[in-house]
C-alpha cells in the first residue's frame, strides 16, 4: 500500500494536519494524482543538489503534462484548469531554484510519515503534545492580531500629523499675515480679533502637539510590550519545534508568520521615525513656552531607535541548519573537508535590503577549525520562492587547523563526537541612517573525520536538542543532563519514521525502554542518563544501545525497507515474547524481529508442532547486510527450506503473524516468481549453467541451537526445478510436511 494511500485512511483529525502543509506550493491535486511515482523518487538528496533537482522537477512536469493529456481525454473540465495552473506554478516559481521544490516534496512525505506513526500511537508523544499546546496557538492569533492593530494605529496617527502640519501652516500663513501690516493697522479692533483667533489656534496647535506625541508613545509602548512578551516568546518556540523537527519531530512551519509579524513592526517603527522627523521640521517653524516637542520628542526617537535596533537583532535567524547533501537526515553533523549547507533569513523583509546584506559565515574562536569556500554572500528576495530576503551557503568545508607541531589535533578516528562547536554568522544594517550590527548561530554541531563516526555524533545532536532549549551551550557534554524516558523514546520513534518511513508502536517502544532499563517499567517519569543511552554497553554485549539501535536503522534503510513500511516486520521483539505470542499460533507461523546480539541482524521464528502435541520453536541465524546484499529478505522468506530428519527439504514459513499467508504478505516483494527461474536448456554464461541461491538450514533431532542461514547452496536450475516439482508452495509442500518427522 502506497504512503498516500495509507494517509487517506486516517481519520479525521489526522487529515486535518495533512491538509494544513499543502498548499499553492505544492498543491494536494499533484501529490493524489502522482502518489506512485512521487514516493518512488529520493527528493531528500535532490534537496541538497541542484542538478539532481533540477531533473527530478523536469520528470515532475513531464508527468503533469501526461495526466493532462488523460484528463483532456476525459474531459474533466475543472481538473484541466488546475493542472494548467500547477504545470505554470512549477515552471514559473521553481525553474531558477529547483530544490526548493525538492525540499517542500521532502518535507510533506516526512511530515506524512510522522502523522501516519503518531496515528499508530495509542496517545501522543509528550514533546508533541508540547509543540502543539493550545496556549500557543491562541498566542499565535493574539500576535498576528496585536501586529496589525498597531499598524493601523501608526497609520491612524499619519493622518494626525498631516492634519497638524496643516493647522500649523494655517496659523503660520495667518501670523505672517499679521506680522506684515503697519504699526497702525495692528491697533485695529479686526485685528486684536484676529490674534485672540490666532492664540486659540496656538492653543490648538499645542493640544494637537500633545495629543500627537501621546498617540506615538502609546504605538512605541505597545511595540515594545509585543516585542518584550509575546514576541519573543513566539520566536522562542519557533526555534524549540526547530530544534525538535532536526531530530526528526514535526515540521516546524510558523516562519513565514513570523516574518510577517517582524515586517509590519518595523514599517510601524520607520512609520513612527519619519513622524518624529516631521514633528522636528514642525519645530524648527514653530515653537513656544511649554512646546512639547523639544521635550518629548528625543525619548521617543531613543525608544523607536532602540526598538528598531532590537528589532532586526531578534530578525536575523538560522533558517535551515547546516547539513552536509549526503545525510539530509542528520543535520549538524559535518565531516571535515565535505560541504555542507546552511540557510539564514532576515525576518524584516524590506525591498531597500535586498543585495544590501552581506553575511559572513565563521565557525567558533577556538582555532580549531576554518571554513572554506564561499563564506561571503548578500542575502537577496530572488533565490527563495516565497521571496522572503534570505541567503544560502552551499559551498562551506570546515578544516581542521594543523596544530604547532605540525599534526592534526583530533583527526582522525578518535575525534571527539561530544564536542559541540558553533557556525556564526555577521552581518551589518546600513538603513535611514540606522547602522545595526547582527549577529546569529547555529544550533551546536559536531565535527567527524570520519563517517564511522556519525552515528555517535548523531547521538550528540539527539540527546543534545532534546535535553536543552539553549541554543548555544557548547560545553553541554561536559555534564550532561539526564533525560525522560519517555521523551526520549517518542524521538526514538522519530529516527524510524523520518528516516525509514514508519515510527514504532507502543508494544515496541516498550521493548526499548525494557532494553534500557533491563526490566519492565512505568517509564512515563524515569531518567535516563547519557552514558547509559550512547556509552555503556549493554549487558553481555560489546556495544551499545544506539549503536544496536542505529545498525537497525541502517539495515531496514538498506536492506528490508518496503517490508518494514508495509508494517511486516514486528522486529523489537524479546525472545520471550515471541514465544508467547507464537505459542497457541497455527504450525508454520512466524514473525520477524531484529536480533539482540548480532548488529544489524534479522532474524525469523516459526512454531512447530512434535508428533505428541508438544509445541516447538525455530529460529534461524540473523541474517546480516552481508548476506541480505547478496539475496533480499522477501526472496529468502519465498524460498528457505529445511532439511528434517528424513532429508526432504521444505518450506516451514506459512503464515506472518498472527494469521497472514506468507505470499500475501510478501508476494509483491519478490524479485521474480519462483517458475521464471531458467531451466537448464537456456544455457548460461560461457557454457555454465546459471545457478540460483536457496537459502537451506537442517534441523538436527533434539536441536536447540538457532538454525543457520549460512547453508546458501547454489543449485543448478535443473536441480531447483526438481525440487520445485515436489516442492509446490501449496498441496505437495504441505504434502511433504506431514510425512516428514519433526524433531
Amino acid at each position: 500500500m502506497s504512503q498516500w494511500s495509507q494517509v487517506q485512511q486516517l481519520e479525521i483529525k489526522f487529515l486535518e494536519q495533512v491538509d494544513q502543509f499543502y498548499d499553492d506550493n505544492f498543491p494536494m491535486e499533484i501529490r493524489h494524482l502522482l502518489a506512485q511515482w512521487i514516493e518512488s523518487q529520493d527528493w531528500e538528496a535532490a534537496a541538497n543538489n541542484e542538478a539532481m533537482a533540477m531533473i527530478l522537477l523536469q520528470n515532475l512536469i513531464i508527468q503533469v503534462d501526461e495526466q493532462l493529456d488523460r484528463v483532456s481525454q476525459e474531459k474533466n473540465l475543472l481538473l484541466i484548469h488546475n493542472l494548467k495552473r500547477v504545470r505554470k506554478l512549477l515552471q514559473g516559481k521553481y525553474h531558477g531554484n529547483p530544490m526548493h521544490i525538492a525540499v517542500i516534496i521532502s518535507n510533506c512525505l516526512r511530515e506524512e510519515r510522522r502523522i501516519l506513526a503518531a496515528a499508530s500511537m495509542p496517545v501522543q508523544g509528550p514533546l508533541e503534545k508540547s509543540l502543539q499546546n493550545s496556549v500557543v496557538s491562541e498566542r499565535q492569533r493574539n500576535v498576528e492580531h496585536k501586529v496589525s492593530a498597531i499598524k493601523n494605529s501608526a497609520q491612524m496617527t499619519d493622518q494626525d500629523v498631516k492634519y497638524l502640519e496643516d493647522l500649523q501652516e494655517e496659523f503660520d500663513f495667518r501670523y505672517k499675515t499679521i506680522q506684515s501690516l503697519e504699526q497702525n493697522d495692528k491697533n485695529s479692533v479686526l485685528i486684536k480679533q484676529e490674534m485672540l483667533a490666532l492664540q486659540t489656534m496656538l492653543n490648538t496647535l499645542d493640544y494637537k502637539r500633545k495629543e500627537v506625541l501621546s498617540k506615538i508613545g502609546r504605538v512605541i509602548h505597545e511595540i515594545d510590550m509585543l516585542m518584550s512578551n509575546m514576541l519573543t516568546e513566539e520566536l522562542l518556540d519557533w526555534k524549540r519545534r526547530q530544534q525538535i523537527a532536526c531530530i526528526g519531530g514535526p515540521l516546524h512551519g510558523g516562519l513565514d508568520q513570523l516574518q510577517n509579524c517582524f515586517t509590519l513592526l518595523a514599517e510601524s517603527l520607520f512609520q513612527v521615525r519619519r513622524q518624529l522627523e516631521k514633528l522636528d521640521e514642525l519645530l524648527t517653524r514653530l515653537t513656544y513656552d511649554g512646546d512639547p516637542i523639544p521635550v518629548q520628542r528625543p525619548q521617543l526617537l531613543e525608544k523607536v531607535n532602540f526598538l528598531l535596533y532590537n528589532l532586526f537583532r531578534n530578525s536575523f535567524v538560522v533558517e535551515r541548519q547546516p547539513c552536509m547533501p549526503t545525510h539530509p537526515q542528520r543535520p549538524m553533523v559535518l565531516k571535515t573537508l565535505i560541504q555542507f549547507t546552511v540557510k539564514l533569513r532576515l525576518l524584516i523583509k524590506l525591498p531597500e535590503l535586498n543585495y544590501q546584506i552581506r553575511v559572513k559565515a565563521t565557525i567558533d574562536n577556538n582555532r580549531r577549525f576554518v571554513l572554506c569556500g564561499t563564506h561571503v554572500k548578500a542575502m537577496n528576495m530572488d533565490e527563495s520562492a516565497n521571496g522572503s530576503l534570505s541567503v544560502e551557503f552551499r559551498h562551506l568545508q570546515p578544516k581542521e587547523m594543523k596544530t604547532s607541531a605540525g599534526s592534526k589535533g583530533n583527526e582522525g578516528p578518535h575525534m571527539v563526537t561530544e564536542e559541540l562547536h558553533s557556525i556564526s554568522f555577521e552581518t551589518q544594517v546600513c538603513l535611514y541612517g540606522l547602522t545595526i550590527n547582527l549577529e546569529t548561530s547555529s544550533l551546536p554541531v559536531v565535527m567527524i573525520s570520519n563517517v564511522s563516526q556519525l552515528p555517535n555524533a548523531w547521538a550528540s545532536i539527539i540527546w543534545y536538542n532534546l535535553s536543552t532549549n539553549d541554543p548555544q551551550n557548547l560545553s553541554f557534554f561536559n555534564n550532561p543532563p539526564a533525560a525522560t524516558l519517555s521523551q526520549l523514546l517518542e524521538v526514538l520513534s522519530w529516527q524510524f519514521s523520518s528516516y525509514v518511513g514508519r515510527g514504532l508502536n507502543s508494544e515496541q517502544l516498550n521493548m526499548l525502554a525494557e532494553k534500557l532499563m533491563g526490566q519492565q517499567v512505568s517509564y512515563n517519569d524515569y531518567q535516563l542518563s547519557w552514558a547509559k543511552f550512547c556509552k555503556e554497553h549493554l549487558p553481555g554485549k560489546s556495544f551499545t544501545f544506539w549503536v544496536w539501535l542505529e545498525a537497525i536503522l541502517d539495515l531496514i534503510k538498506k536492506h528490508i525497507l518496503p517490508l518494514w513500511i508495509d508494517g511486516y516486520v514486528m522486529g523489537f521483539v524479546s525472545k520471550e515474547k515471541e514465544r508467547i505470542l507464537l505459542k497457541d499460533k497455527t504450525p508454520g507461523t512466524f514473525l520477524l524481529r531484529f536480533s539482540e546480539s548480532n548488529l544489524g541482524g534479522i532474524t525469523f521464528t516459526w512454531v512447530d508442532q512434535l508428533e505428541n502435541g508438544d509445541v516447538t520453536f525455530h529460529s534461524v541465524e540473523p541474517y546480516n547486510k552481508g548476506r541480505l546484499s547478496a539475496l533480499p529478505f522477501a526472496d529468502i522468506l519465498r524460498d528457505y527450506k529445511v532439511i528434517m530428519a528424513d532429508n526432504v527439504p521444505e518450506n516451514p514459513l506459512k503464515y506472518l503473524y498472527p494469521d497472514i499467508p506468507k505470499d500475501k504478505a510478501f508476494g509483491k516483494h519478490y524479485s521474480c516468481q519462483p517458475n521464471e527461474v531458467s531451466k537448464p536448456s537456456d544455457g548460461g554464461g560461457k557454457g555454465y549453467v546459471p545457478s540460483v541461491f536457496i537459502p537451506v538450514s537442517k534441523i538436527l533431532n533434539d536441536s536447540t541451537e538457532p538454525h543457520s542461514p549460512s547453508d546458501l547452496l547454489p543449485m543448478s536450475p535443473s536441480v531447483y526445478a526438481v525440487l520445485r516439482e515436489h516442492l509446490s508452495p501449496t498441496a505437495i509442500e504441505t504434502a511433504v510436511s506431514g510425512k516428514a518427522s519433526h524433531p
